[in-house]
């Protein structure tokens, strides 16, 4: 980002609005693609003539996330396996602005992308009805029941016992270090019986293409698992807040780079988020060289 360091309004706005274009594309770097161009954008714009920078910027970027949305989901009816958002890590002190985890992800990828753009600026960054009606294209009352509609969607994505920050990277080590050493009977005491584990490999990499459902799936796969890490162990980089939920970043014994993200409800891990595309983990990769 060629950012200008006299535009303190920009620089300031910035992080939301990365957060915001994230949140409806599930991209970092289409993410960034859509800032840069908001960035543009407002180096063009008659700064005089706007009221309320924030809320300017927070229009162009959903305008152009719509577009990107259009070519986005074509994208993805052809994808390889399972698709997850691209990880990204919460700050270490907790506050990652939104509460926006793996799973409502997921869940948001199903709605239009109307809806999409309705409930994330009314309900996560906290726009009014005008607001978003003026970003969208619709009326303020067509704003609220799309808003309303993907609410309804959305709600059983939403975890019903969130695990706390300590409580859920500790679990994250136990599921390491279980799963790495092949304790069967460990791993297995911290699954949910109907467990579900995704892996995004974006047919780059080789990964499962289905998810395994339920625990005697999960428990045959990491059987098949802790052969291999036997013979190519893991290197654990660091164990981190992933999209809201707690996990790792390791390097696998195929020299892939690899998120491992754990849904925890009542001390039991209920899905298993791995993502092991390289092309989603650049960002990831960046990080550990500098």
């Amino acid at each position: 980002m060629s950012e200008a360091p006299s535009d303190p309004i920009f620089s300031e706005l910035r992080p939301r609005l990365v957060r915001l274009a994230y949140r409806m594309l599930g991209s970092v770097a289409d993410a960034e693609d859509v800032v840069q161009e908001t960035w543009l954008r407002w180096l063009a714009t008659d700064r005089s003539s706007v009221r309320e920078p924030a809320a300017f910027l927070r229009t162009v970027v959903t305008r152009l996330c719509l577009n990107e949305l259009k070519s986005a989901r074509r994208r993805r009816e052809s994808y390889v396996g399972s698709w997850l958002p691209e990880p990204i890590f919460d700050p270490e002190d907790g506050d990652a602005g939104d509460d926006i985890t793996m799973p409502l992800m997921l869940a948001l990828e199903r709605l239009s992308p109307l809806e999409r753009a309705a409930f994330l600026l009314h309900d996560v960054f906290g726009m009014n009805f005008d607001e978003i009606s003026s970003a969208i294209g619709r009326e303020a009352a067509a704003c609220r029941k799309l808003a309303s509609r993907a609410r309804a969607h959305v709600a059983e994505a939403r975890p019903r016992f969130a695990v706390g920050r300590e409580q859920g990277l500790k679990l994250a080590a136990a599921f390491f270090t279980a799963s790495r050493t092949g304790d069967m009977a460990s791993l297995q005491a911290l699954l949910s019986e109907d467990v579900v584990v995704y892996a995004d490999g974006g047919g780059k990499v080789a990964t499962s293409q289905r998810p395994h459902i339920g625990l005697s799936a999960t428990m045959r796969l990491h059987e098949q698992l802790a052969r291999i890490f036997r013979a190519q162990p893991s290197q654990l980089i660091h164990y981190a807040v992933i999209d809201g939920l707690p996990g790792f970043v390791t390097i696998e014994g195929d020299n892939v780079v690899q998120t491992t993200a754990l849904q925890i409800e009542q001390d039991k891990v209920v899905t298993i988020y791995c993502t092991r595309n390289p092309d989603k983990l650049q960002h990831v990769i960046g990080a550990m060289t500098h």
